[in-house]
Formats: C-alpha cells, sequence, structure tokens
C-alpha cells in the first residue's frame, strides 16, 4: 500500500508539472495581455510536432531547445501581425481569433504530418527506472521532465519579480503610458510575452511527447484540460495554476489507480445510485473527475483559488 501510494503520488506529481508546463504559458499571456488563447494548446500540439521532426535531424536535446524557439518566434510573429490588430475590438475579437488560429494549425499538421500517429523515443540516457521502492519504480524520464518543469518555474519567478525586465513588463500592464514614456516598446513587450507564453507550451510540447502519442488530436485532448487548471487556479495567477496543476494531476493519477466503484462509495455514504452507474470504477470516472472539480471551484470560489485578475473593458 506505502510503495503504491509513493509511486501514485511521484506520477501525480510528474503529470501535474507537466500541465504546469502548458497552463503557465497560458496563464502568463493573459495575466500581461488579457487574452484567452484559445490557441494554447495547438501551439502545445506543434511543439510536439517540430519536436519530432528536428529530432529526426538533431536527436532529442537539440529538438528540447529549438522546436520552444521555433514554436515561440511563430507565436510572437500571430501577436504581431494578426493579434495586435484586433486588440481593440475587444476580448470577443481575440477569442475569434485565436479560436481560428487553433483550426488552422490543427489542419496545417494533418496536411504536413498526415492524419497518423507519429513516434517519439525516451532518449536512451533517460530511459529506465530512476529508482525502485518495494517493487514499485518511477521512472528516470518523469524525474527529468518534473526538474525541467522545477527550472521553468523558477526561471519564470526570476524574470518577472528580479529582473529589469520582469519589471517593465509588470509595469507596462497597468501604466502602458508611464512606461512608453520612459522610453519602453510596450506593444513589443506584449509581443515578447505571448511568444515566451507559447515557447512554454512547445516546450511541454517535446517533453510530454514520449509519454503520449503525437497525434492531430492531441490539442483537442489537452486544451480542455488545460483550460480547467486554469480557472481552477485563478485567471492570471501563477502560483493557482501551480496548484491546480499539481492538484488534478495528482487526483487523477490516484483515481486510475484505484478499484473502488461508484457504487460502493456511495453506499458507504448511505446513497443509493442506480445499477448503470453503481458499476462504473473510479478509474472509468477519472476523465471526468477535472471538470466535477472546476463544477464545484466555480460553485463555491468562482474566481479560483488565487484569482485576481479580471480583464480591463
Amino acid at each position: 500500500m506505502l510503495q503504491w501510494f509513493a509511486a501514485s503520488l511521484l506520477n501525480g506529481v510528474s503529470v501535474g508539472l507537466l500541465l504546469f508546463m502548458l497552463s503557465a504559458g497560458l496563464t502568463l499571456i493573459f495575466s500581461m495581455l488579457g487574452v484567452l488563447n484559445f490557441a494554447h494548446a495547438s501551439f502545445y500540439m506543434l511543439g510536439a510536432y517540430v519536436g519530432q521532426a528536428l529530432a529526426a535531424y538533431g536527436g532529442f536535446w537539440f529538438a528540447l531547445i529549438v522546436a520552444p524557439v521555433v514554436v515561440g518566434i511563430a507565436g510572437a510573429a500571430f501577436e504581431r501581425l494578426l493579434l495586435r490588430r484586433v486588440h481593440a475590438r475587444g476580448a470577443l475579437a481575440e477569442m475569434l481569433l485565436t479560436f481560428g488560429a487553433a483550426i488552422v494549425i490543427g489542419e496545417g499538421v494533418k496536411l504536413v504530418w498526415g492524419l497518423g500517429p507519429l513516434p517519439s523515443a525516451i532518449p536512451r540516457v533517460l530511459d529506465g527506472a530512476l529508482f525502485t521502492f518495494d517493487g514499485a519504480s518511477f521512472a528516470r524520464y518523469r524525474g527529468f521532465m518534473m526538474a525541467v518543469a522545477l527550472v521553468m518555474l523558477g526561471a519564470l519567478w526570476l524574470a518577472l519579480r528580479v529582473s529589469k525586465t520582469g519589471l517593465v513588463v509588470r509595469a507596462a500592464l497597468t501604466h502602458p503610458a508611464t512606461v512608453e514614456t520612459l522610453g519602453h516598446d510596450v506593444p513589443r513587450v506584449f509581443t515578447m510575452v505571448f511568444g515566451l507564453g507559447t515557447a512554454i507550451a512547445a516546450l511541454g510540447g517535446v517533453i510530454g511527447a514520449p509519454l503520449a502519442v503525437i497525434e492531430p488530436g492531441m490539442a483537442d485532448a489537452m486544451g480542455p484540460i488545460v483550460f480547467v487548471v486554469v480557472v481552477t487556479g485563478g485567471l492570471g495567477s501563477l502560483s493557482g495554476a501551480l496548484v491546480a496543476s499539481l492538484l488534478i494531476g495528482c487526483v487523477q493519477t490516484f483515481a486510475i489507480g484505484a478499484s473502488a466503484t461508484a457504487g460502493g462509495i456511495a453506499t458507504s455514504l448511505g446513497v443509493s445510485l442506480p445499477p448503470a452507474w453503481a458499476t462504473l470504477t473510479v478509474a472509468q470516472l477519472a476523465p471526468v473527475l477535472p471538470y466535477l472539480l472546476l463544477v464545484a471551484m466555480l460553485a463555491a470560489r468562482p474566481r479560483g483559488l488565487f484569482g485576481e485578475r479580471t480583464r480591463d473593458a
């Protein structure tokens, strides 16, 4: 029991940190630009595909460095050439544009790479178990993924809270006219933030690809979960996104490994369920649990765990 709990906890934290890599970019874009980017999961998918293509020529480490840069540049170009043009028209125009961009990226991926799944191998140095505890092992690659996510979190914190660039970015959010008066290019700052957010999403795509399947539906599968994380943690809050990511990652991981049934849980609570529902296992209900958590959060605390940011008109 103890080894199952420890292994499940570590796997849940690793899944949660992967979710954080995705939600951190979306949270960063919203908190700095006020844009809820519906194409964010598509940039994650694009990172996985670009990383797979680059890995075929230069290996995994080459792809890990170059793919986020390529996708980040593409994201910055999208903000500079398209998103900036509709910013004055409000949130609805931005949402429609990013939703259209998600469709274009998805169809473009199908045209370039096809409809079938693509392989993504784990590097030999990261293959195998990191350690084994009473028969339960923890994969070395998951440990690497956790380390990358923690390094990214530390780098974001230093960039936003300590560096001069972070000071300019945060000042441009609340006092753009003053920042421009001081000689800083505020639109360029926003372009940089959007590009950084998409690059982080692409990094998550490259890191997460060996643990999943690279296929055109991966954005549709991951996108809703990312929005659940962002809303549960609180729109615009990086700390909220981290806590919500870890919570959802652990809840899903423990649920998948559980053998209890809904009927058994209901009986212990003194509630009866219809026969069709009573036979459902907790593992079968695991994909629904994040959305149930979202509903509960919206009912009890609509702004999320740490949410404070509201979109200005």
